[in-house]
């Protein structure tokens, strides 16, 4: 079982890293946020990454990102709550209620849907485009061929400003390729932030421009059975 102390020294480790690399670069140290991915994650550990200063977290799913956090937010007032996996328009307004970055927007029902809860809670969770790098037709995310007519209806029908794209590369293929092309689209339209790299692939990512990786293993070890 991971202990505090461990996550503690992984997260110092994992942020003095990102800040070499970010230098490296000639971008400002703290310019990239470390994002822990938090899914399947015990209770322990996830009060282990608390106590060690850890505030920006990423969930998969909804429900299980309320589990998690819908009481620690009550205690945990400065916290930044990520939804990086898929969302159900049906989720929607737990969503919003929820999370302060939305990743994952990539269908205009889902928009649709986001704009709804958002005008009715009055609630404006940043959003961020996920784009399919590889145009895998098993993963979510907006072709690329179709991303600027896509940014153009997000902000011409439903009045979103998308402050991010996220992508997942496809595992067989090098990292650094999509990246690179992220970079570019968001270059391209207008976009400052890019959700990119995980923990096996983000000193490529911070080389190439994101402003936030998002580290599971390499924060909390392996998960627990």
């Amino acid at each position: 079982m991971t202990d505090a102390p461990d996550i503690a020294t992984r997260r110092d480790m994992l942020l003095t890293d990102i800040g070499k690399l970010a230098a490296e670069a000639g971008r400002p140290s703290d310019s990239i946020k470390l994002v822990a991915v938090s899914k399947r994650q015990s209770e322990e550990r996830l009060d282990s990454a608390l106590a060690a200063g850890q505030r920006v977290f990423g969930e998969n799913r909804v429900q299980e990102a309320m589990a998690h956090w819908g009481e620690r937010r009550k205690v945990w007032s400065d916290l930044e709550l990520r939804l990086i996996g898929p969302l159900q328009s049906n989720k929607a307004a737990d969503a919003v209620a929820l999370f302060d970055v939305i990743e994952t927007l990539d269908r205009p029902k889902l928009a649709d849907a986001l704009r709804r809860e958002m005008d009715r809670q009055g609630r404006r969770p940043h959003l961020y485009v996920q784009v399919n790098t590889g145009a895998e037709t098993q993963k979510a995310g907006v072709l690329v061929s179709e991303l600027p007519a896509f940014l153009t209806r997000m902000r011409d029908e439903f009045s979103f400003e998308i402050s991010g794209l996220m992508c997942i590369p496809p595992v067989e293929q090098p990292p650094g390729l999509h990246f690179a092309l992220l970079a570019r689209l968001a270059a391209e339209n207008g976009i400052g932030h890019l959700s990119m790299g995980m923990s096996a692939d983000y000193p490529v990512a911070v080389a190439l421009g994101a402003t936030s990786v998002r580290i599971g293993t390499g924060l909390f070890g392996a998960r627990e059975v």
